[in-house]
């Protein structure tokens, strides 16, 4: 614990100082079609996470800003998003800005890559997506909500488990950041879902393809960047409670936030809860046992001073979810049968920032423990019983900008230790230490190009002790094994005309094996197999090229994404045609691999009809070994179409609302593995309405939407249980109110 309140203690030295060096900066912000000012307008800096908002003759201020070159940035619904770096004095600094109107959404602020540029400056391709829209989508849980972004899926067990699959690739594949801090929660287990409760998460970035230059092993296929909710804007307070309903599972869900900020300490609380009883499938079926229920609490301080910021966060987060394996006893009764999991996470981190004349310093640590346990024949007593608690540190150093260059150097490393204390030892007591170093520079040529470069060091050293006895059945022999990798990163950005932009990029990637494909020797519990380890395993390494073109102005956007990479000793599973305690045995085995594949579509939203949009993307990816077999668990092509329609309606009594109407497409997968069965295609047609309503003085926001209205019987190919003849979810109708305290 007192790790991460060194580098936050260190505000007591610059409070005790003064604020010596009181810079601020105000202005006023206007609409350039008529010269009004802008009330609620968003300015903000990201390097320096500080932000407020337009009073209502347009007017805004900001003080405690360091000295020297930072991002600005400015965005208000309906307006072209203002972004510009400009160089603060000591005293006082002026900026007023005229915003021009425009139909496209707002540009966003991307964190997950090093230098906190907007999408349109990003040299690599970055997906954004508003956990706010995902909700009015329906999304019963996060791991459901993410499916709407293209080029992801989830691997699903019933509804209540899923895991992210990125481009075809998932599990230890795919790394997730939640808190600024690494997801540490046996993410190589299928049988267990995201972890994460959307409360609280604000938004979602997703990198996909090789981002070990930024976040080392386990980030070859991508990364999926949860953002939490910002504090809120200096000097006030403000408050929300969330009600949810589900038909289908007669599900509920509540949360409630607080938040509150003076001028340099701020709060934020926010505690959260749902239910579920069994999912009912097109048939008219519940799935037995697929029922599950989540608690959550996320809570954080801050402090902001002209030369030290520094925040600390905590997330509670625990769930208890049924294991489907069958079409039983039609109840709705919401405590799981065996078997079951109890998993529960909690994530302690800190952000500092130390600011400089021209350069800043970033210090990120986090602490996360994760317990498993899993109940098979006793709901008393765990079969397996695992503890996992990782301590990881993230030191980033933003050179003084040279001419049009900024540089990033970097050091980041993990300490993890997995214990056991059930009878079933699913992977043995370990210590595994990770160390990197990066640099990253970014090139900004002029206005039409940039170019961005780095390279990256890592080594992982993983030492586990023996397990059972050596002539018995499941003995587990001590291991010993270090792992390196050098990788590098290179993009290119080429504005071809004012919203035309091309982008180039070529990464490498690499994972290390983990413990349960070097040391696995017993019965996969949820897979019906039985696993065995091979303690030689190499790095996995690939190299993926990545091209993209974006065509986007005032009433249109066109996009395409293409992508090709290569898996040098990709690590699968091979039947060997024997059987072990009744389950076919199963042997980790490594081959070259190679995917590609990309997305595509388009957004049109016609003048006049600015409230009008039309919407539609495809994406597809296939995945194949070396030897001509094709890799499993790879989505199906699929092709979705919105029609989707926004209104402010100032002066209705529903006020900014909308309605959309989307058919999703899947198509049929017959490019399986060997040990999968093809998929049949489906369409699911999804409805939703929903706007501000004034109660009071208050705005209160209501949402109705329906998936699978038409209550159609599907499964997905990355359903886990599709093997047991179980179908998707049914018709699902959700409620949703959300009130401002």
């Amino acid at each position: 614990m007192c790790k991460f309140l060194t580098v936050p203690l260190i505000a007591l030295f610059f409070i005790t100082q003064g604020s010596y060096s009181q810079n601020s900066i105000s202005g006023t912000i206007i609409s350039n079609e008529d010269q009004s000012p802008l009330e609620q307008v968003e300015i903000y800096f990201p390097q320096l996470e500080k932000g407020t908002l337009t009073d209502a003759s347009g007017n805004y201020s900001l003080s405690n800003i360091p000295v020297g070159p930072y991002k600005i940035v400015i965005a208000y619904l309906g307006f072209q998003t203002f972004s510009k770096t400009i160089d603060i004095n000591q005293g006082e600094n002026v900026l007023d800005v005229s915003l021009k109107l425009s139909a496209i959404e707002m540009e966003e602020v991307i964190v997950s890559t090093p230098f906190h540029k907007l999408q349109s400056e990003n040299v690599v391709k970055v997906e954004y997506a508003n956990v706010a829209m995902l909700k009015k989508k329906g999304a019963i849980t996060l791991a459901d909500g993410i499916t709407n972004i293209a080029g992801v899926e989830s691997v699903s067990t019933g509804i209540g488990i899923g895991k992210p699959v990125i481009r075809g690739l998932s599990s230890n594949r795919v790394l997730v950041y939640t808190q600024g801090v690494r997801l540490e929660n046996q993410q190589f287990g299928d049988e267990h879902g995201l972890g994460v409760n959307d409360a609280g998460i604000e938004s979602i970035e997703v990198i996909k393809g090789p981002a070990s230059l930024l976040y080392g092993s386990d980030a070859m296929g991508g990364v999926l960047y949860l953002n939490p909710e910002k504090f809120a804007p200096s000097n006030s307070t403000v408050g929300d409670i969330n009600l949810n309903y589900f038909s289908n599972t007669q599900g509920y869900g509540a949360n409630a936030g607080f938040k509150t900020s003076g001028e340099n300490l701020k709060f934020i609380l926010r505690g959260g809860t749902s239910s579920h009883a069994d999912y009912k499938t097109g048939d008219g079926d519940r799935v037995t046992n697929s029922r599950f229920k989540e608690n959550d609490i996320k809570t954080g301080v801050a402090y902001q001073g002209t030369k030290f910021n520094t925040e600390v966060r905590y997330n509670y987060y625990a769930t208890e979810i049924g294991i489907p394996e069958a079409i039983g006893e039609q109840t709705t009764e919401r405590t799981p049968e065996l078997p079951f999991q109890k998993i529960t996470n909690q994530i302690l981190s800190s952000k500092s920032n130390l600011f400089f004349d021209r350069s800043s310093m970033e210090f990120t640590l986090g602490y996360t423990f994760n317990e498993r346990k899993e109940f098979e024949d006793d709901p008393q007593n765990a079969a397996l019983d695992m503890d996992l608690s990782t301590f990881n540190y993230n030191i980033h150093y933003n050179l003084p900008k040279f001419g049009k260059v900024e540089t990033i150097f970097g050091l980041q490393g993990m300490h993890q230790s997995n214990t056991n204390f059930g009878e079933e030892i699913l992977i043995p007591d370990a210590i595994t230490n990770d160390i990197g170093a990066l640099a990253t520079s970014h090139l900004h040529f002029n206005s039409n190009n940039d170019l961005q470069v780095g390279l990256r060091f890592d080594h992982r050293s993983i030492n586990s002790e023996a397990a059972g006895i050596p002539s018995e059945e499941g003995y587990i022999a001590q291991l010993n094994r270090d792992f390196s990798s050098f990788n590098a990163a290179a993009g290119y950005k080429l504005n071809f005309a004012q919203s035309f932009i091309g982008r180039l990029n070529l990464a490498s990637g690499f994972r290390a094996p983990n413990l349960a494909e070097l040391t696995s020797n017993g019965v996969h519990e949820g897979t019906n197999r039985y696993e065995i380890g091979n303690a030689d395993l190499k790095n996995e390494q690939n190299i993926q090229t990545d091209i993209s073109l974006e065509y986007k102005n005032e009433h249109i956007e066109i996009f395409a994404n293409g992508f090709l990479n290569d898996v040098n000793n990709y690590v699968y599973l091979e039947p060997t045609g024997t059987v072990q305690d009744d389950n076919a045995v199963y042997n980790y085995q490594q081959q070259d691999a190679k995917l590609y594949g990309g997305e595509f579509g388009f957004h049109l939203h016609p003048h006049p009809l600015d409230w009008l949009h039309l919407e539609s993307s495809y994406q597809t990816v296939i995945g194949k070994l070396d030897s001509g077999d094709y890799l499993p668990l790879i989505p199906a092509n699929s092709l979705t179409n919105t029609i989707r329609i926004e209104q402010s309606n100032a002066n209705h009594w529903l006020n900014n609302s909308y309605a959309f109407v989307t058919l999703k497409s899947a198509f049929d997968q017959n490019k399986v593995n060997e040990f999968e069965t093809a998929t049949d295609g489906y369409s699911i047609l999804n409805i939703g309405i929903g706007g501000n309503i004034t109660v009071g003085k208050q705005d209160v926001e209501i949402r109705v939407s329906g998936n699978n209205v038409l209550d159609k019987s599907y499964v997905s190919h990355l359903s886990r249980l599709k093997s047991d003849g179980i179908n998707d979810i049914g018709r699902n109708i959700s409620l949703a109110l959300s009130l401002p305290l």
